[in-house]
């Protein structure tokens, strides 16, 4: 059973990396609401729509589109917002955790970890406002991670940006919240992703966290999406500028 918000039935929706692991999650959690879901991917994601049509009856948009190239990122919020109306949330979801060492990071790899992981959530941001204030408000969200919080090593460029994705959340809450403009940041903890299980979740590592973890039970994909559908509907109408942890209680906030 989920809640359903009655606000975001027929609400325009742009998620980034909307086709797979978390994102795949969030794009169905929204059609289940009956919203009208734009998103973009790297691969193509054309099967996926075909089948969230199927099991939800409702169909989503796709643009295929790299967001560390802007230009294309913002054609494509542009084509969702022609099609489905002016955007009044926003998931940055998109993200890289690519492991590194800090020592064998050159200028092309910190830029691109940028690119992918800060520089595309900001240039998101800034195509929807416009639309957000036609419409009288919206909501952003932006996904950051506990990694940062908890002073992770083996990611250091990746959790620069985690952390800067909160300066940002911030900033433009502050600076849009006159408009109607919701700006929140929701931090998960260690989802199991089938890209995480394939990649790094070696059984020491899986039960080193859950050890560190309140909850003795690993996060799925599916559990962030309750808490996102809650900051997009007016339900947290009077939450902005916030981080919202969803960790199985690892970092302790406050």
């Amino acid at each position: 059973m989920r809640t359903v918000y009655d606000d975001l039935s027929g609400a325009s929706v742009f998620i980034t990396g909307g086709g797979s692991g978390i994102g795949a999650s969030l794009t169905e959690g929204f059609l289940r609401q009956g919203a009208k879901v734009g998103f973009v991917g790297r691969s193509d994601a054309s099967a996926f729509v075909d089948q969230m049509e199927r099991e939800t009856g409702n169909r989503p948009l796709f643009v295929q589109c790299d967001i560390t190239n802007i230009a294309a990122l913002q054609a494509a919020i542009d084509t969702c917002a022609d099609t489905h109306g002016p955007i009044t949330v926003l998931v940055n979801n998109a993200a890289n955790d690519q492991r590194h060492a800090t020592l064998d990071v050159d200028e092309a790899f910190w830029d691109w970890s940028q690119a992918v992981n800060l520089k595309a959530y900001f240039f998101a941001c800034q195509a929807v406002i416009a639309g957000m204030k036609t419409a009288g408000g919206g909501s952003i969200i932006n996904f950051t991670s506990i990694s940062y919080m908890m002073g992770n090593a083996g990611y250091p460029a990746y959790t620069t940006a985690n952390s800067g994705i909160n300066g940002m959340t911030r900033s433009l809450a502050r600076e849009f919240g006159p408009d109607s403009i919701r700006v929140n940041a929701l931090a998960p903890g260690w989802v199991l992703t089938q890209k995480q299980l394939d990649m790094w979740a070696e059984p020491e590592a899986l039960a080193a966290h859950l050890d560190r973890q309140c909850f003795k039970e690993h996060l799925v994909p599916d559990d962030i999406v309750s808490p996102t559908l809650f900051l997009a509907s007016k339900a947290s109408r009077m939450m902005t500028g916030q981080s919202l942890v969803v960790d199985g209680g690892v970092v302790v906030t406050g």
